[in-house]
């Protein structure tokens, strides 16, 4: 069976190999997301990968379900983001990964309330440290600060 994307990165992001991440949590990994689709656009990738939400404990669904909501919370602090959604499919990469994409009132009213899928995806800017990398040490710096707390 090929290994899947979501391993691959995850594999990344133990080695320090991937560029996109920004702090390991509990249950996983935070990194942007490869196409900044909508800017502040972040994955939760859990370690050890699993195949499905379902997969995992109670302890363990709930810290992850925990760690999704504290990215969304960080993303509304730093960002001018009126709302964050999330999304958990698995469909194309049969693993457990969450979606959590900032959403601005300012966004085109075209697409403000589109579901992020239906957003042109080829024309967003792949992340880059140099375009993405204040971003990405600001949210890792508020996660840090978070658990430093706890």
């Amino acid at each position: 069976m090929p290994v899947s994307h979501i391993q691959t990165l995850v594999d990344r992001c133990r080695a320090g190999q991937l560029p996109a991440a920004i702090a390991k949590l509990p249950s996983g990994w935070v990194v942007m997301g490869e196409r900044q689709v909508l800017p502040g656009y972040c994955l939760l990738l859990p370690d050890p990968v699993v195949p499905h939400l379902n997969a995992l404990d109670r302890d363990a669904r709930a810290q992850f379900l925990f760690d999704m909501a504290l990215v969304g919370d960080v993303l509304l602090a730093i960002t001018v983001a009126a709302r964050i959604n999330y999304a958990i499919y698995g469909n194309v990469d049969p693993a457990l990964h969450a979606h959590i994409f900032p959403r601005d009132s300012a966004e085109p009213e075209s697409t403000r309330t589109a579901q992020p899928w239906a957003l042109d995806w080829k024309a967003a800017p792949l992340y880059s440290d140099a375009l993405h990398g204040d971003f990405k040490r600001r949210v890792g710096m508020e996660l840090r600060k978070h658990y430093a707390t706890r």
